[in-house]
């Protein structure tokens, strides 16, 4: 196994980590397990929002995750992690139901959606300390409206 350049003051780690990290996240995910998510999750992770606000710690992660869980039934698929270092970027097909009405959307009936999004991390002692998330609103309400 080869060694990241450590930066100032970090220790070495292995290459690798990052990639399984992140891959550990979406398979929680993909399971719907939010305590799995959260344990792959530094205490004060930045999470920056899509198109949204940028929220700070675990707890706000957790609300959100519910939030999202009230109102999307969503799984991941076709996932292409790359990394360098303690960061990481991941590109992948989020299908799902809307199946509760989330604020300032439109009306959930059910629809059926599959658009392609993308995340980017940054990892530290061994947790995810941000995630960013990116997909189009514009196509995601698209495709909820053509149903």
């Amino acid at each position: 196994m080869g060694w990241d350049s450590p930066r100032r003051g970090a220790s070495p780690r292995p290459v690798g980590d990052t990639e399984t990290l992140i891959r550990a996240y979406f398979e929680a995910f993909n399971r719907h397990d939010l305590e799995g998510m959260l344990s792959a999750l530094a205490e004060d992770v930045v999470h920056d929002i899509n198109e949204g606000d940028r929220e700070v710690g675990k707890e706000a992660f957790r609300c959100f995750k519910t939030r999202m869980d009230r109102c999307y039934v969503e799984q991941i698929s076709d996932l292409v992690v790359m990394t360098s270092g303690e960061r990481g970027a991941a590109e992948f097909t989020c299908s799902g139901r809307y199946v509760g009405t989330d604020d300032g959307l439109p009306e959930a009936r059910g629809q059926e959606y599959s658009i392609a999004a993308a995340a980017f991390f940054e990892v530290s002692a061994g947790k995810i300390a941000r995630v960013t998330s990116y997909y189009s609103l514009a196509g995601w309400l698209r495709a909820i409206s053509s149903e």
